[in-house]
């Protein structure tokens, strides 16, 4: 499936689109992380929880669970608050 990258994390990928496999968003990230090593610590905590300054995507809808089931047709979006002064 294909996984939009926010670009705070190009760095990782060298590209805002990746292709990526999984079930759920466990495997997902998995399989993102093979690719990319480092990639799933940025987005996940040591608590296996999704950072709070993260957000996922499935085809528009935000996903709050990592056991969210993924065919392998969906849209998938990772999005990166920003803040600042």
């Amino acid at each position: 499936m294909k996984v939009l990258i926010p670009s705070p994390l190009y760095s990782y990928t060298k590209k805002r689109e990746v292709d990526a496999a999984g079930a759920t968003f466990t495997e997902l990230l998995a399989d993102l992380d093979r690719q990319y090593p480092g990639l799933r610590f940025r987005v996940i905590d040591e608590q296996d929880k999704m950072r709070a300054h993260i957000r996922f995507f499935v085809n528009g809808e935000q996903v709050f669970d990592m056991k969210s089931a993924l065919r392998p047709t969906d849209a998938v979006q990772i999005v990166q608050a920003l803040s600042g002064g």
